[in-house]
């Protein structure tokens, strides 16, 4: 095989059997996402790990390590052309891992992502960039993506409100999400789960944390690894070679919308930890729902999913809650707003999704929410939900009154005219 960059790649390699296969970890605390990587160096001496440094990504220059158990292979500064993570991604990390598939044969890779990574965003360069104008699964098998989460640090994360930006490790100049937002996307993201040591306040936290991590992420293997304690060939085993990843599932916004779960109703406390699952077919008065956004999410430690509200009946609207700050946003339309010509530019699992559940008056349009928290009242949660949702009176004025509602959030989900 030939060592040139330029390579084709179309060769022996690409054979389903023999492309290398690629392990991505993620975790916002790089002490345990690399205690986990080092593990698995230590019972594969052939393993090569490749890492980014983007401490002065903002300047443009990023540091490439790859390494196996033995030592460094490369420690290289890049400069790039644009400072921010997605251009790292394309210019760099794909390339790369590229490059050492084609001159290592034989050798599995490991990308351990920089903590401010969100492993979707890997997954989406995989799919959509091109690398000497094929794809990099021309050439790598992607096994899994595992997320390692600190024990002694993983509710902090949770909970911290702080942005990016004002920790001064922002991934782009327009970051602007939270350390919660990006630890609860690693988590979400994952088809595999690492829980790291062991929480300081003792073994019942710890095992409140591992609860919290199920309920976020019901979908993922989970796995507890004693950080003093550590069977290298054993966390090899449970995470490499497992064929975990499957390319199709969805970012954590759309997997309702395309029929993939979004959580799972646990409504009897574990270890004080609760998940809640709400959904209706009626739409949200708008007003009632502004008016309680801070109460539902008072005991919560994420929510998720999506909804409809009356005054604006064409737009999903996406919702998401961490760290103390709730972000909504526009998912687009509605099926049943669209013409029927425009469906086909709907991935097929999306179609699929709402042919199963279309309501003859309400179509696609539907509320899937869901919290996981601490102490939550089921019930209660429920109760204050359903209250928002249109009554019988309201329903039978149609949606040309609806549109009429004193709306807060106006404005706020342009649909556009594409």
């Amino acid at each position: 095989m030939s060592s040139s960059p330029h390579a084709p790649v179309h060769d022996a390699a690409t054979d389903v059997g023999t492309r290398p296969s690629l392990t991505v970890l993620s975790g916002f605390w790089p002490a345990a996402t690399f205690a986990a990587a080092r593990a698995l160096l230590a019972a594969d001496p052939s393993l090569l790990l490749v890492r980014h440094d983007l401490t002065g990504i903002r300047d443009g220059v990023i540091r490439r390590v790859v390494r196996t158990g033995a030592g460094i292979v490369e420690d290289e500064q890049v400069d790039l052309a644009h400072g921010c993570a997605s251009c790292t991604l394309r210019q760099d990390v794909l390339p790369t891992l590229l490059r050492l598939a084609r001159d290592n044969p034989g050798h599995d890779l490991v990308l351990m992502l920089p903590e401010v990574v969100e492993p979707e965003a890997v997954a989406a360069a995989c799919a959509h960039h091109l690398v000497d104008g094929a794809p990099i699964t021309d050439l790598v098998r992607v096994d899994s993506y595992v997320t390692v989460l600190d024990a002694e640090h993983l509710f902090d994360g949770l909970a911290s409100t702080d942005d990016l930006a004002t920790l001064g490790i922002q991934a782009a100049e327009d970051d602007h999400r939270t350390l919660a937002d990006v630890v609860a996307r690693q988590i979400e993201y994952a088809d595999t789960l690492v829980l790291w040591g062991r929480s300081r306040e003792g073994e019942f936290e710890t095992g409140r944390i591992a609860v919290l991590l199920r309920r976020m992420a019901p979908w993922a293997a989970h796995f507890r690894v004693d950080g003093e304690l550590v069977d290298a060939a054993a966390l090899t085993r449970q995470l490499r070679h497992t064929h975990r990843h499957r390319p199709e599932t969805p970012g954590v916004l759309a997997r309702g919308l395309q029929g993939f779960a979004l959580g799972t109703h646990e409504p009897e406390a574990d270890c004080g930890v609760v998940s809640v699952v709400f959904r209706a077919r009626r739409p949200f008065h708008p007003r009632r729902l502004h008016d309680v956004l801070e109460d539902v999410n008072a005991e919560v430690v994420r929510s998720r999913g999506h909804l409809w509200l009356a005054s604006q009946p064409d737009a999903v609207v996406a919702w998401e809650f961490a760290g103390g700050g709730l972000a909504m946003g526009s998912l687009g339309h509605w099926l049943v707003s669209l013409p029927e010509d425009r469906w086909e530019h709907v991935c097929d699992q999306r179609r699929l999704a709402a042919a199963l559940e279309w309501d003859p008056y309400y179509g696609d349009r539907h509320q899937h929410l869901v919290f996981i928290g601490l102490d939550v009242d089921p019930v209660e949660l429920h109760r204050t939900l359903a209250d928002c949702l249109l009554t019988d009176a309201e329903l039978a004025d149609g949606e040309e009154t609806w549109r009429t509602y004193h709306d807060p959030f106006a404005g706020c989900f342009p649909l556009g005219t594409g």
